[in-house]
């Protein structure tokens, strides 16, 4: 999808710089999932202490054989 942004040239330069990135696309893709992923997480964390993964690995290994 084509899009026109107004970014700032120091930020972007110092992000193509950082992330060795060859072209300003990729370093925006790099950012885009990089967000995604960081918003993910923290969706995952809401559910910490929650959720009960009590696991019995000897019972789960026998399964296997």
């Amino acid at each position: 999808m084509r899009t026109t942004l107004d970014l700032p040239a120091p930020l972007l330069e110092e992000a193509l710089r950082i992330t060795r990135q060859k072209t300003k696309t990729a370093v925006i893709i790099t950012a885009l999932e990089d967000l995604i992923r960081k918003n993910r997480t923290l969706g995952l964390k809401r559910y910490k202490g929650k959720v009960d993964l009590t696991i019995d690995f000897d019972k789960l290994r026998d399964r296997r054989k």
